[in-house]
């Protein structure tokens, strides 16, 4: 079984930073992709942003040039560090692996990120 554990979240303000951190343990060969989804009250889960094994990231719009998504493949640990934060991306993010040949979803538990105005 492969397990997610996310760390990083908590309240700040709004122009703030939080890095959250992503551990991947377990038993498998590599990991795909890794990547960071959020939910906020009432809306659907979406992409953050997500890294390739080789360092290839992609961003959701709003979150681009405030964002950044590295990964230490060593580690199977993926960050995101987040910059300039504003109270619309207050919400529960979660971790996501694809592992394997077939690209197997794993979630972690969420963390939540709360940033006042």
């Amino acid at each position: 079984q492969v397990h997610l554990a996310e760390s990083g979240g908590g309240l700040v303000q709004a122009g703030g930073s939080l890095r959250l951190s992503c551990a991947a343990s377990g038993r498998f060969f590599s990991i795909n992709v890794m990547g960071w989804y959020r939910q906020a009250p009432g809306k659907q889960r979406e992409l953050v942003a997500d890294i390739t094994s080789g360092g290839y990231a992609n961003y959701e719009d709003s979150v681009k040039g405030r964002f950044t998504i590295s990964r230490d493949n060593a580690k199977n640990t993926v960050y995101l560090q987040m910059n300039s934060l504003k109270p619309e991306d207050t919400a529960v993010y979660y971790c996501n692996a694809a592992i394997g040949p077939r690209g197997n979803n794993y979630w972690g538990q969420g963390t939540q990120v709360t940033v006042s105005s």
